[in-house]
C-alpha cells in the first residue's frame, strides 16, 4: 500500500510528534490512583523475561467462575500510568484478565520503569525513543502470558490508547492469534495489508492531526479486505478515554459522554469475542519477522519471535 503511505506520511508524522503538545497534564493521577485502592480484585506485577530482557507487567483479574478471554492493554505515551492501571482494573471488572506491560521497563533512571520518571516530559521522551522491534517483542510476551494462564480461555485482544493505539494497530498486523485490535485515536501503520484481525476505531471529533489519517486509512484498509470499523465521538478531544473520567472541573460534557459511549461500544465488542471459536495459536513460523528500526535504540537486545519457551515468566512479590 505505497500510495497509502506517501499520502499519510507528514498525516502521520504530525500526529506522532504533535501528542504530547495536545494532550493534558497527566502525571498527576491521584483520582485514579484512588479508585484502583478500593478495587476488589486481584491484581499483580509479573516479571515477563524474553530475549535477556525482564519485562514488567500489571495483571489484574476478574471475578468470575469461567476462564476469560485475556486483554493486552497498551499505555498512552505518558506510559503505565495510574489512568492505565485503573482502566486495565475497569476491563477486568467486565470479566476479563487484563495484561499491562510497562513498556518503560528498565529504563526508569534507577533501572525500574514508568513510576520512576520524575515528570511527564521525561516520560514521553522516554516513549517516543523505544524501539519498535522491542516494544513488538514486549507485546508478544504479554500475550503469550495471558494466553497461558490456567484462568484464560485461550483467546486475547489488544486495545491501547494515545501512542498505544498506534502500536495497536501495527500489532494487528503481526499476531495471527489476535482475535480483536481495539484502536482508541492512535495512528494506523504505513503497511495495512498483513492486518490479521478486525480492528475497531475509536477516535475524537475534535482531533484533527489523528482524524485526518482516517479517509486513507478506511480505503486502505478495504482495498486489503479488511475489517475496519472506525467511530469518531463529535466534540470530543484526544485522549477522551482519560480525560472523560477525570473528576476536575476541566473535564468537558463531550468527553464524557465520548467515554461513557467508547467503554460501552468496547464491552459489547469483546462479548462479541466471548462468543467466537478459540483459534489455534499460529506456529512460530508463520508470524511475520519484525525488522530492527532504524532509528537508535534505548534498549540493545536481540529480537525474534517470543514463543511460549522463550517468553518465561515469574510472579513477583508485589502482590495487591
Amino acid at each position: 500500500m505505497k500510495p497509502f503511505w506517501n499520502r499519510s506520511l507528514l498525516k502521520l508524522a504530525a500526529a506522532l510528534v504533535l501528542v504530547p503538545l495536545a494532550a493534558p497534564v497527566v502525571h498527576a493521577q491521584d483520582w485514579a490512583k484512588a479508585r484502583l485502592d478500593k478495587s476488589p480484585r486481584h491484581r499483580e506485577w509479573v516479571t515477563l523475561k524474553h530475549d535477556g530482557r525482564s519485562l514488567q507487567a500489571y495483571v489484574v483479574y476478574p471475578e468470575v467462575k469461567q476462564k476469560a478471554t485475556v486483554v493486552v492493554l497498551i499505555h498512552e505515551i505518558f506510559g503505565l500510568s495510574d489512568w492505565a492501571k485503573e482502566m486495565a482494573d475497569e476491563i477486568a471488572a467486565e470479566g476479563y484478565i487484563v495484561v499491562a506491560p510497562d513498556l518503560l521497563s528498565g529504563l526508569g533512571p534507577k533501572g525500574g520503569g514508568s513510576s520512576e520518571f520524575a515528570d511527564q516530559e521525561a516520560t514521553v521522551k522516554a516513549v517516543s525513543g523505544l524501539d519498535a522491534a522491542v516494544v513488538t517483542a514486549d507485546l508478544d510476551a504479554a500475550a503469550d502470558y495471558g494466553k497461558k494462564l490456567p484462568s484464560a480461555n485461550g483467546k486475547f485482544a489488544v486495545a491501547g490508547f494515545c501512542w498505544g493505539g498506534g502500536k495497536t494497530f501495527a500489532f494487528a498486523t503481526h499476531r495471527k492469534d489476535l482475535s480483536a485490535a481495539f484502536v482508541f485515536y492512535g495512528p494506523p501503520p504505513s503497511d495495512v495489508t498483513t492486518v490479521v484481525a478486525p480492528v475497531y476505531g475509536f477516535y475524537a471529533g475534535n482531533d484533527a492531526r489523528i482524524g485526518a489519517t482516517l479517509p486513507d486509512t478506511i480505503t486502505a484498509m478495504k482495498a486489503a479486505g479488511k475489517k475496519f470499523e472506525p467511530v469518531t465521538y463529535e466534540g470530543a478531544g484526544h485522549g477522551f478515554m482519560r480525560a472523560g473520567e477525570d473528576p476536575s472541573p476541566a473535564t468537558t460534557p463531550a468527553n464524557k459522554k465520548a467515554r461513557e459511549e467508547g467503554f460501552a461500544r468496547l464491552l459489547t465488542l469483546l462479548k462479541q469475542v466471548d462468543q467466537q471459536t478459540a483459534q489455534a495459536a499460529a506456529p512460530d513460523a508463520d508470524r511475520p519477522v519484525v525488522k530492527q528500526a532504524k532509528t537508535a535504540a534505548p534498549v540493545s537486545c536481540e529480537h525474534g519471535t517470543v514463543t511460549s519457551d522463550t517468553a518465561k515468566t515469574t510472579a513477583t512479590a508485589a502482590i495487591m
